[in-house]
Parts: structure tokens; sequence; C-alpha cells
């Protein structure tokens, strides 16, 4: 079930009123039945993959709560980790780690047997295994108490705002709020408004902005070899906007969604094109994501505090990590390892920077200086999107090659861009959006607001104009155009 169809504005407002009414000590199960049914409405059998990653979770967490001895401790997270990481393996990277390995293989004249099912990738089984993991590892931790009630654990692990593509959360965090649902007021006037500004403002970022630079981008990626410079460029700096608004506009609404009801989920998106540095777009972009690797790989292996070698090893291994993650193909892994390497070279070329700035006595504090900063991160981050968007990593490479060589400068002045899948009207309603975005933006990097609080300060006139606009927006440019059509979260895929 898409947030962004009809199904959903059916089945969440009915959720919302059930859930209302429902006997305090038994919310959680509403929830629980509501979420099973959301993820079933893909493919029913696969809620099978999700029962037995709770199942396995929180047996294992009751496991290492009851072992009396550190070996017997990390035999059970062992366990844990092994069979969930395994399912996963098994749906997501099985034929990729078959295709990467037969050529060496068949070398010295070894088969593998081939995958006997032709089974379709579970929708976020990587968000829910990784939810499930950080629950065993943080009860391994001492830092959760395992959960007593395997149904309020199950609702946790399968909560439907965030299931199929996060933000991926903590225990510490959503399941000590599933503990704490029976002392809860449901009804909150202040949550249920700002919790379904932020939904709209997500339909509004994912279908009039996302699903209509997706046509740009498609137009282009699909036959790049055909394009110049001011085309690819277009259709990297079109990913680029794409999968934030793609990505962002998911994460609103879940956040909005689970709010609603009463429930604070962590902040997914913090303006990464704002960011200064890669490591700094790192600590804005993807954040659940980005500090479940920090907390559960990169510290595990040494982190920062080793030589300087080592913890160039520990930050090059959990981005390689972090792009397998997102996908079983060798773009994203060198998607990976590019921001792995940005980073590397930052720190490398740290001290030589900064004697360059005292001796031009660059003011490092001044706007130009920082929009530099920006700027730079962009692109550095914008050419790393292009392998992630990338089919293949020839193409990729091919893409690259022809952006940086087969210059047209002259396809600026001439309408060109009018010809990448979106006519002049439809070009203007993206330029619109994209300015409703950077003012959005902007009020979040400066006064720290998100779209949600910052309404809720304004006058009542103007935050239900804006509400009203977006709304109408998403009604009417959202299903325009004969091209157009709404289409299905990229993270879901992952």
């Amino acid at each position: 079930m898409l947030f962004n169809s009809i199904d959903f504005l059916v089945f969440f407002p009915i959720v919302v009123l059930i859930y209302l009414v429902f006997p305090r000590k038994g919310r959680y199960l509403w929830l629980l039945a509501a979420s099973y049914y959301f993820y079933m409405c893909w493919q029913p059998i696969y809620a099978l993959l999700l029962l037995s990653s709770t199942l396995i979770t929180w047996l294992c967490g009751w496991w290492l709560h009851k072992a009396d001895k550190p070996a017997m401790k990390k035999l059970a997270l062992a366990v844990c980790a092994v069979a969930n990481l395994g399912i996963l393996f098994y749906f997501k990277y099985y034929e990729f780690f078959l295709e990467s390995l037969t050529p060496l293989l068949s070398g010295l004249h070894i088969s593998i047997a081939e995958k006997s099912t032709d089974l379709l990738l579970p929708v976020g089984i990587s968000f829910y295994t990784f939810q499930a993991l950080g629950y065993t590892i943080d009860v391994y931790r001492g830092k959760v108490e395992p959960d007593r009630n395997p149904l309020r654990y199950a609702t946790f692990v399968s909560f439907f705002p965030q299931l199929v593509a996060g933000p991926i959360e903590r225990s510490e965090n959503l399941l000590k709020q599933m503990r704490e649902l029976d002392q809860k007021k449901v009804w909150n006037y202040r949550n249920i408004t700002e919790g379904l500004t932020l939904m709209v403002w997500g339909m509004f970022v994912k279908m009039v902005i996302a699903d209509r630079i997706a046509i740009l981008v498609n137009t282009v990626f699909d036959s790049y070899y055909q394009y110049g410079t001011v085309a690819l460029a277009a259709g990297a700096v079109g990913f680029a906007i794409q999968i934030y608004c793609d990505f962002m506009g998911y994460s609103t609404i879940a956040v909005g969604a689970a709010k609603v009801m009463g429930f604070e989920l962590m902040e997914n998106f913090n303006t990464p094109y704002f960011a200064v540095s890669v490591s700094d777009f790192w600590r804005r972009w993807h954040i659940s994501l980005s500090t479940w690797f920090r907390d559960y790989v990169y510290i595990p292996l040494g982190g920062n505090r080793c030589s300087r070698v080592r913890k160039y090893f520990n930050l090059l291994a959990t981005f390689a990590a972090s792009g397998l993650w997102h996908g079983a193909n060798w773009t994203f892994v060198i998607w990976g390892l590019l921001h792995g390497i940005y980073q590397i070279m930052g720190d490398l070329t740290r001290a030589p920077r900064q004697k360059l700035y005292e001796i031009g006595k660059v003011k490092k504090d001044s706007f130009s200086f920082k929009l530099g900063q920006v700027l730079t991160t962009f692109v550095l981050v914008d050419i790393a999107w292009i392998f992630f968007r990338a089919d293949e990593l020839g193409d990729a490479i091919g893409y690259c090659t022809r952006m940086f060589t087969m210059w047209d400068p002259w396809n600026l002045f001439n309408q060109h861009i009018y010809t990448l899948g979106l006519d002049m009207i439809e070009m203007h309603i993206l330029a619109a959006g994209l300015t409703a975005l950077l003012l959005a933006d902007l009020v979040r990097y400066k006064k720290k607001q998100t779209v949600d609080v910052f309404l809720s300060e304004q006058c009542l006139w103007f935050r239900w104009v804006v509400i009203f606009a977006l709304m109408a927006a998403s009604l009417v440019y959202g299903i325009y155009g004969v091209e157009f059509d709404s289409t299905q979260f990229i993270y879901f895929q992952f």
C-alpha cells in the first residue's frame, strides 16, 4: 500500500479513528493488526519473513537476558545475526553473490547451484531486519530490557508508518513508547494538526517535485549516450533532487502519520544539501541509517580511536557495507566507497587547506566561503549519485565520461532543457515546487524548525492558506500531464 494512493487515503483515517477509541491496554494489538494488513497488501506470503525476524530477535533477546556467561551472550547474538542476515542475504544478495563469484570459480572449474526459486525482493526487508537487529544488540549491551510481551514487540518491529522505508527506529525510542502506550493521552490536538501538516508536506514534495522531476531523470539516464554535458548535468542534479524529495517525502509522511497517533519518530533528514562537507552531509542524510552504521558497525570496528590507517579502513568498510545495504549491485558499493574516499581525502587535506586559508587570509565565517563549501559538497555528492542511479557500473562511467567531455554550452540558451521529458509549463510547475522546498529547508536550516512546528507558530489564516495550497498543488499538479504517473517510493526497493 503506497502512501500516495487512494487505498492509504481510506486506510489511515480508519486506523486512526479506531485507535482513538480502542481500549488503552489493547491499543498495540490494533496497531499490530493494522501494520500486518498494511504490509500484506503487497505480498501476503512475505509477512512470514517479517514474523520470522520478529520471533528470532525476540527469543534471542530473552536468551541474552537469561544467559549468565559472556560466551553464551555472544553465542546468542551471533545466532540472531546469522539467522536474520541469512534471510536478508538469500532474498537480496544470493544472485548477486553468484554472479560475482561465477567468473572466478569457473576458472577453477567449480560450479555453484543456481537459485532454485524466483522470488521478488520483499518490501522493506532491509529496514525491519536492521531495526530488529538493533534491538538485539541493545539488549546485549544492556541499553534496554528485553520486552516481555511478544505482541507488543512485534508492533515495534512492524509499526506501519515506518515499516517499509524507515526511519529505522531504535528500541530506546519507539519500543519505549510502545511500553507506555496505555498511559498516553491519545487525543492531542497539536499532535494531530502537526502530524497532518507533515503528511501534506510529504505528499507535496513526493507528488509534485519527486515524481515530476523523475520524468526528466529517466529520460536522460535511459539514453545518456545521446546527450551532452548540459543534459547530463541536468539529469544528475535532477536525480539528487528526486531522491531527496522522494525519500524525505516518505520519511516526512511516516513521521507525520506516527505523530497523529501520538508517537515521536526520529528525524531522518536535516537539510542535507546545505552540508558544508561530506561528513556533514551524512549527519544530515538518512540519519537513522547513518547512525545505525555508526553505532553498530563503525564504532565496534574501532571507529576513530585507533591508528589513522585503521580508521580509514573502518570508514571504507562501513561505507561499503552501507552501499551494499542499498542494493545488490556494484554501483551501490562504489557509491558507498566514494563517500568513504571523500571523507578520507578531506581528513588528509585538512592541514594543508588550513595553511592555504591562513596564507590567503580566507574568512571562513563569511557567506561566500560557506557557499563554496556547500556547492563543492553538493558536486561531490552528486557525482556519487550517478553511480547510485545507474543500472550498471559501465553506464555510470560512460555517463560521467560524456558529462565531462561532450561540452555543449549553447544548449543552456536554446530551450534544449524542454526536450528532456518536461515541457515549459511542467518545468515552471517544478520550479515553483522547488522554490517552496528551498524556503522550507531555509526555515529548517536557519530557525531549526520543521514545517509543522514553523506553521503552528504562524497566524491561523496563514497556516491554513499554506496547507490548502499544498493540498491543492498535490491534487492538481501531482497528477499533471499525460506522461506523468505517481510511482512508488524509491527506497521501497532497498
